[in-house]
């Protein structure tokens, strides 16, 4: 795979929230293709994040597509408000949705991409019946909930069932969770073409180590 068809998305998680609006343009300038907007509610995982409003004041900082990662109970709920905010890929755990057909549906339905994210533990199984709907698949690398996490190694063999699944769909591969310049070498190999990474980029001091680390990924 060309490096060129290689998508950086950085994830905000770790990014320093009392600056926000200057990270997310330093990370836009450093040759971020995507920004990650991680959502979590405290339920489905143990920690709290942002929510709409966050996503609309920083919306203006950038063009770039904003890749949000709905880790909540309820995205059926919610779906319209994350459209309205400037999301342009929406996200939902497979683990939470009871009727993906119908919330893949709506998802298309607000003019987003639609997205399906899976745990370390969950079986890839059920996804056939719904690639149709499917714009993207976001693998999990780390138990979701918080940044920094190692990188989860099964990871890679999910990745490869994934790529065989949705070879005759045009299905984007996303991995998320303990991304560096190393691991990232593994999921591209195994069929991954959207790198999300947060602690690896904005552990850097500045926005040229940031550009540095962005460049490594691919």
């Amino acid at each position: 795979m060309s490096s060129q068809n290689i998508i950086i998305a950085p994830s905000v998680l770790s990014a320093d929230f009392s600056n926000l609006g200057q990270e997310v343009n330093d990370i836009d300038e450093a040759g971020a293709d995507w920004i990650h907007l991680d959502v979590m509610d405290g339920h489905f995982v143990p920690n709290l994040t942002f929510g709409p409003s966050i996503i609309s004041s920083i919306r203006k900082k950038t063009k770039k597509c904003f890749d949000t990662h709905l880790m909540i109970s309820n995205p059926d709920e919610y779906i319209e408000q994350y459209k309205n905010a400037g999301s342009d890929i929406i996200t939902v755990h497979k683990e939470v949705c009871g009727h993906l057909d119908k919330t893949l549906s709506s998802i298309k339905n607000t003019g987003c991409k639609a997205g399906v994210s899976i745990n370390p533990g969950t079986d890839i199984s059920g996804l056939e019946y719904v690639l149709d709907k499917i714009d993207l698949i976001l693998v999990m690398s780390v138990n979701p909930g918080f940044g920094g996490q190692k990188f989860i190694n099964s990871s890679i063999q999910k990745i490869k069932k994934i790529k065989e699944l949705v070879q005759n769909f045009n299905i984007d591969i996303e991995v998320d969770g303990g991304i560096d310049d190393k691991t990232a070498t593994l999921v591209k190999n195994a069929g991954a073409n959207i790198l999300v990474s947060g602690s690896f980029i904005f552990s850097g001091e500045n926005k040229s180590i940031y550009k540095e680390r962005i460049a490594s990924l691919r």
